[in-house]
């Protein structure tokens, strides 16, 4: 039974075996490399988006149950290391990309939240979140699926902590530390009508930001999958190359995207032979340090903060990578 639900509801395997029988009555070959690509990208642009809509609805109206000042009496009540826990999942029930997040994570801040809370939150909230863990299950597995989740919340929770103990404060921009956010204003009481209006109103915005990385991440996944020799990726990205990891990383690091369109270019990388714990430090540190996503917050923390913030997810994503690949035989 889960199988099945693995493989035919949230892999949609049918679907591609439905797009090849139709290139194939339509005169496509269906050995050559064009056909291939034509029937990847087709499978994998209409699978992601059908799931994508369904979890944007479905995370959106949980979300609505979480406005930032909510949130913000939640993670007031812990201290400690279970306040940074807390941060960490309740990133996992907001938006989707990194700049997304900064804007709360800002609210968060000048609402005198600890520092390292807010940094929990502000790491984990692109990394991991409940649509990406419905995505990864449906391309790379269950159990893949939940150890990228469980490890993104732990360098999440890590990272938080140590910059909580770094005692930081002072690098916080002067109009955060000023702000009257603080004041607390009840939100008004949503009718499920308004968390339904909510909820699509989130699938038309997130999809429209979205789709175009969709578009892009499975051409290139497409690209990968039919026309990269398997031996370019093993010797770049596979056992032949200690420095996988970290170069999968640092390449990742600039680009601009969300896990939704990683996740075409990693299925094709993992296909070819490239290791599991570079495909993840790729999409890890895609989501998480996004240059975008970087100059935004550079507006909000001083460059000490923002080398630190940088510094810990680096190292975390990678040490990460490096122990996927160590235990790869496990989860495949």
């Amino acid at each position: 039974m889960w199988e099945f639900i693995q493989d035919q509801i949230l892999g949609m395997k049918w679907l591609n075996a439905l797009i090849g029988n139709m290139l194939s009555v339509l005169g496509f070959d269906k050995d050559s490399k064009i056909t291939g690509s034509v029937q990847f990208f087709i499978y994998d642009v209409v699978k992601i988006t059908v799931l994508l809509c369904v979890l944007i609805f479905l995370i959106s109206y949980i979300q609505s149950f979480f406005p930032p000042e909510r949130s913000r009496k939640i993670m007031g009540r812990f201290r400690g290391i279970g306040a940074n826990i807390v941060g960490a999942l309740l990133g996992t029930v907001t938006p989707f990309c990194s700049c997304s997040s900064i804007p709360i994570f800002m609210g968060f801040t000048s609402a005198g939240l600890p520092l390292g809370v807010t940094f929990s939150f502000l790491i984990s909230s692109p990394m991991v979140d409940l649509g990406s863990l419905v995505l990864l299950i449906s391309i790379f597995g269950l159990k893949i699926a939940v150890a990228y989740v469980v490890f993104g919340l732990l360098i999440a929770v890590a990272g938080g902590t140590m910059i909580e103990h770094l005692h930081m404060e002072d690098q916080i921009a002067d109009f955060i530390l000023n702000s009257n956010s603080s004041v607390d204003i009840e939100a008004p009481e949503l009718t499920v009508k308004d968390r339904l209006i909510y909820s699509k109103d989130q699938v038309v915005v997130t999809l429209g930001k979205v789709f175009p990385y969709i578009l892009v991440g499975v051409a290139i996944g497409a690209l990968i999958h039919n026309w990269i020799p398997e031996s370019w990726v093993e010797s770049i990205l596979g056992s032949s190359n200690p420095f996988g990891v970290f170069l999968a990383t640092i390449v990742g690091t600039p680009m601009y995207a969300d896990i939704f369109g990683t996740i075409p270019i990693a299925e094709a990388l993992l296909s070819k032979g490239a290791l599991l714990g570079t495909i993840l430090s790729f999409m890890m540190a895609v989501t998480t340090l996004s240059l975008p996503s970087l100059i935004m917050l550079k507006k909000a923390i001083k460059p000490k903060l923002l080398g630190t913030f940088i510094a810990i997810c680096v190292a975390g994503i990678i040490v990460v990578g490096y122990g996927f690949n160590v235990f790869q035989n496990l989860f495949i």
